[in-house]
């Protein structure tokens, strides 16, 4: 079956958000009084959430109060502050020029919030383009379970067969993969230094956003 639309995972795969996380957790750092920890330190847990980046800036107890309270001012600031230096990966602007011309669909399936993910998508003009935008508000169950991938393709009115998940995540993976649509996994992404996505056994991976027309052209006959 041709593919007839490409959907992507929002933080590490369409855009490169992690420089509005890592100015949000040194402010923070910087209201306390702490010096500055290195922003890779921050980029390389951005997958986990809130939650994992609280944990890698602030020597604090998961289960304690204090760690609640860090979390909470995180994501409120954070809305203030998730559209504000967020942009398309490198080469990613061409790719979604070239997936429109084909006349093939394309959208976001993310386990980021509606109200985070909404202002951030208008911020860059690309609310008007997407086809669809799949945030956990919209499901019960997020990523790696199938249901948002199935969600995206019903409002597509695409099976599954016919789509191309994108994501820098083995959740992304496992959620296209159970959801019975094609899946690619990116290496530029925020994948910790430990993990391996060659290893989670998508139909591809490539190192860069351009990689992936070439790839749809040859192995997905899009065209």
């Amino acid at each position: 079956m041709h593919l007839r639309a490409v959907l992507f995972d929002m933080d590490g795969t369409l855009l490169d958000t992690a420089p509005d996380f890592i100015a949000v957790t040194q402010a923070m750092r910087q209201a306390r009084g702490l010096p500055r920890v290195p922003d890779q330190q921050i980029r390389d847990v951005v997958s986990g959430g809130a939650r994992a980046m609280v944990l890698s800036a602030f020597d604090v107890d998961p289960a304690s109060d204090e760690f609640e309270v860090l979390r909470l001012e995180f994501l409120d600031r954070y809305q203030e502050h998730c559209a504000v230096e967020s942009q398309l990966y490198d080469g990613m602007a061409q790719l979604l020029s070239e997936i429109e011309e084909a006349d093939l669909l394309w959208g976001v399936v993310t386990n980021k919030p509606l109200r985070f993910a909404e202002p951030i998508m208008h911020q860059l003009g690309l609310s008007s383009r997407s086809t669809v935008l799949v945030c956990p508000d919209h499901v019960s169950r997020s990523k790696p379970d199938p249901e948002p991938m199935l969600l995206a393709c019903s409002q597509l009115g695409l099976p599954p067969a016919s789509t191309l998940f994108v994501g820098d995540d083995l959740r992304d993976i496992e959620s296209g993969r159970a959801a019975g649509s094609r899946t690619a996994a990116v290496r530029y992404g925020y994948i910790h230094p430990d993990d391996d996505p060659d290893q989670w056994g998508a139909d591809l991976v490539v190192s860069h956003p351009l990689e992936l027309r070439a790839v749809l052209n040859r192995v997905f006959g899009t065209c």
